[in-house]
């Protein structure tokens, strides 16, 4: 972290799921034009707009957090306003955005010890991120609650029928087997229109965010048992009934927020998202430790996953990278199935790893409900994806301990 206190998008990646909720988080808005965050990208703040001169005043009791907006505030008197901020025992993490940003005016906000400055033209999920960092680092700063040790993977289809959904169950029992804690595993369908995760499971969907509305802050941790279905003692499912309508029913904010709860709660949590983007694809994706594309061996699934990988590059490119798993590989006796070697040149890119079709263990599976692993432990799908889950998880570690030595 820099001397503005300014986080890189990898930090906020890793702290973004278990970070605390925005709502009743309270933030100074200095700037009258600033209310209408309040019901954008700041949903669930507190927030008081007011004039520069409320800077001068400033206790702890007035605000968690300082955003300002530059071009609608006078530049010499939000100079002051800055150094006295400086002289606090104490100074509040502080938002400069704006599109003129005079030299001086960067100068006094440098003098903070925790800062940051946005410039304009942004996007709504830059401003929240940028609020959402200062917040971790002034939280770390105060000795304030523990961050959260939950690792998310994020797994979607390139297509439709890929298997997404098999390979997130089958992903989700290999790292609650992995787990003598109880509810230590969540597995988390995003498809809420059509969900499939429920059913392959034998389970009953009992996520209904739709009920909330615009009204996400009233969902808060008491509620997530009454949320959750037990698969195993160690695995449970968070999953909405199926509803034509459900992606038009429930808003980002409620999405994002079962997903922060969820994260302080599990130690894993394995997310099915559809490959179609939605308002909070990319907040997802932004916040998960490892991201899996899962592809057929088609010429159309495999160019398909390929666009999708590099999209996700392009839109966080300090994000994770994706990592393509081949599905359904197939001995080459009859017809034209590509090699994986022939797969990877389609998608100038390796293969993380490949999992073997076996559609009698997994039509078994979906029709008895539970986990191919449950009731066909020695199924080739089954030893594919315990050496791709093995192998996340020893690179996470080696990420661990290069970044131990490097410090």
């Amino acid at each position: 972290m820099g001397p503005t206190g300014r986080r890189s998008d990898r930090e906020f990646e890793d702290v973004i799921m278990s970070m605390p909720s925005l709502t009743g988080r309270r933030i100074l808005a200095v700037g009258e034009g600033l209310g209408p965050v309040a019901e954008g990208p700041l949903f669930g703040a507190v927030l008081e707009i007011a004039g520069v001169e409320r800077l001068r005043a400033f206790g702890p009791e007035v605000a968690d957090l300082v955003l300002i907006d530059a071009d609608s505030t006078d530049p010499e008197a939000l100079v002051a306003a800055l150094a006295s901020l400086a002289d606090l025992p104490a100074p509040p993490p502080t938002l400069l955005i704006g599109a003129r940003l005079p030299a001086g005016l960067v100068r006094a906000l440098l003098k903070l010890e925790r800062s940051d400055v946005l410039e304009a033209p942004f996007k709504p999920e830059q401003l929240t991120r940028a609020v959402i960092s200062l917040l971790a680092s002034s939280s770390a700063a105060a000795g304030g609650a523990p961050v959260s040790t939950s690792r998310c993977w994020t797994i979607t289809g390139a297509v439709g029928g890929a298997g997404s959904t098999t390979v997130a169950i089958e992903v989700a029992y290999a790292l609650a087997q992995r787990s003598r804690k109880e509810r230590s595993v969540c597995l988390v369908d995003l498809n809420l229109a059509d969900g499939a995760a429920a059913a392959y499971l034998g389970a009953t969907p009992a996520l209904r965010l739709a009920e909330f509305g615009a009204h996400a802050e009233r969902i808060d941790a008491s509620m997530l048992p009454a949320f959750a279905v037990p698969v195993t003692k160690q695995l449970d499912l968070l999953a909405c009934p199926r509803d034509p309508e459900g992606f038009d029913l429930v808003p980002r904010e409620a999405v994002l927020r079962i997903l922060e709860l969820t994260c302080e709660a599990y130690d894993w949590v394995v997310i099915d998202i559809p490959r179609h983007r939605r308002p909070w694809t990319v907040d997802v994706l932004a916040g998960s430790d490892e991201v899996l594309v899962v592809s057929e061996l088609t010429v159309p699934a495999l160019i398909a996953a390929r666009s999708l990988s590099e999209e996700i590059e392009r839109r966080l490119p300090e994000g994770p990278t994706p990592r393509i798993v081949l599905n359904r590989l197939a001995t080459r006796m009859f017809g034209p199935a590509p090699t994986m070697a022939e797969a990877e040149r389609a998608l100038q890119r390796k293969a993380e790893a490949g999992v073997s079709s076996d559609w009698e263990a997994a039509a078994a599976s979906v029709n008895l409900g539970g986990p191919i692993a449950q009731h066909r432990p020695k199924s080739r799908i089954v030893r594919d994806v315990s050496v791709l889950v093995d192998r996340l998880i020893a690179d996470e570690k080696r990420r661990k301990a290069q970044a131990t030595r490097a410090a």
